[in-house]
């Protein structure tokens, strides 16, 4: 209606600090009002970028998420609490952002992002928020912004260091430009396996917050074109710069990606194209059921030295992956002989399982699941982390 006011009372009340900035006052409080945001990810970041846009008034929020509450990630994904564990997590940050600010309109997709969804998830929104921990759906992501012509406010984390940009293939690089393909699976280790400082994600997640409302609000210069790196160790943060990459295979100048597709089952294609053959493995429940271990079968761990004391299967043998390959001597009598391979969750046990069949090791399996599965099937004493 003509001549209405472009707040109601209430808002000026709420967003007054808002207000009160000359470079935002009402026009760009309405802009948050009016935005729709959608966050990738309830976890680490996307716990703190809802409760933060919702508190700004970001008016349309839509969240994508699968899973349900774990005690595990309580330590760092901060809107949950231990009553809320086994929950769906879109359910519960419905809940939390309506306590938090009625103004805000939250739809839910409590799904997995697949090349046959991605599309139309994404249309309806102006901003897209990357909050994701595997390489798969970071590219699916990527891939469908591009398509549609979406900013990607990216932030990922792993143990002390962070990281976040602006992805706009219609101002500057895309994340294919930095990584123009994923790596193998199990190349790089998972937050799971490595862990991660519980404070980390909030910073990172603030940092995207801050992109976002800039981005709806016209404020400041964004991230576009330039690396945040973020180190919380040495409390260092440093700036890269991002070119747009001509031969980019789906923002370049010819480029080959038109299409998404679902990139776990091309993640393991080696350099000829053909895929890499599956790993023999055993389930937690097959090996406990397995008699002889030291004996008839060399149970092998790969995980680090901190980890083994905090949590193991007993009878097992610890050698670190990254000193495996010179250390294969100390197993020399295994190699014609039964190896299982663990790890936390079986990342880093397949790569090792590699390695041994490439070094000649004949009878070599896979703890599908890791110490994960064996603390969750067979032996409830044995600590997750």
């Amino acid at each position: 209606m003509a001549g209405e006011p472009p707040l109601r009372p209430d808002q000026f009340d709420r967003y007054r600090r808002h207000l009160s900035l000359p470079e935002l006052g009402v026009e760009g409080q309405r802009r948050l009002l009016e935005a729709h945001v959608l966050l990738i990810g309830a976890g680490g970041l996307g716990c703190p970028l809802a409760q933060y846009l919702a508190a700004a008034g970001v008016g349309h929020l839509g969240l994508v998420d699968p899973d349900v509450v774990d005690a595990s990630n309580l330590q760092r994904q901060i809107l949950y609490s231990t009553a809320d564990v086994g929950r769906p997590k879109v359910e519960v940050v419905t809940e939390r952002v309506a306590a938090l600010n009625p103004d805000v309109e939250v739809t839910t997709y409590p799904v997995q992002l697949r090349s046959e969804n991605a599309l139309e998830i994404f249309e309806p929104y102006d901003i897209v928020i990357d909050g994701t921990d595997n390489f798969p759906t970071r590219y699916l992501s990527n891939d469908a912004c591009v398509l549609l012509g979406k900013p990607n406010v990216y932030g990922s984390i792993f143990r002390f260091e962070g990281q976040a940009t602006v992805f706009d293939a219609r101002r500057g690089p895309c994340y294919r430009c930095l990584y123009p393909e994923p790596p193998p699976p199990g190349a790089v280790p998972s937050c799971a396996e490595g862990g991660v400082l519980g404070v980390l994600p909030g910073i990172i997640a603030m940092i995207q917050a801050t992109e976002a409302i800039k981005l709806i609000s016209g404020l400041g210069t964004p991230l576009i074109g330039r690396l945040l790196l973020y180190d919380a160790l040495s409390m260092e943060f440093n700036e890269f710069r991002l070119s747009k990459d001509p031969a980019c295979p789906v923002c370049g100048e010819q480029p080959t990606v038109k299409q998404l597709i679902d990139y776990e089952g091309f993640c393991g294609l080696p350099e000829g194209g053909a895929l890499e053959a599956p790993l023999p493995s055993v389930t937690a429940a097959e090996l406990a059921a397995r008699p002889g271990r030291g004996e008839d079968f060399l149970l092998l761990d790969v995980r680090e030295p901190s980890e083994y004391e905090m949590a193991r299967i007993e009878g097992a043998v610890l050698i670190p992956l990254g000193q495996l390959e010179s250390r294969l001597g100390e197993i020399e009598a295994w190699r014609d002989r039964p190896v299982v391979v663990s790890c936390h969750v079986g990342g880093r046990s397949a790569r090792a399982c590699r390695l041994l069949a490439e070094s000649g090791f004949t009878e070599v399996e896979n703890l599908d699941g890791g110490i994960e599965a064996w603390s969750l099937t067979v032996d409830p004493s044995v600590p997750r982390y």
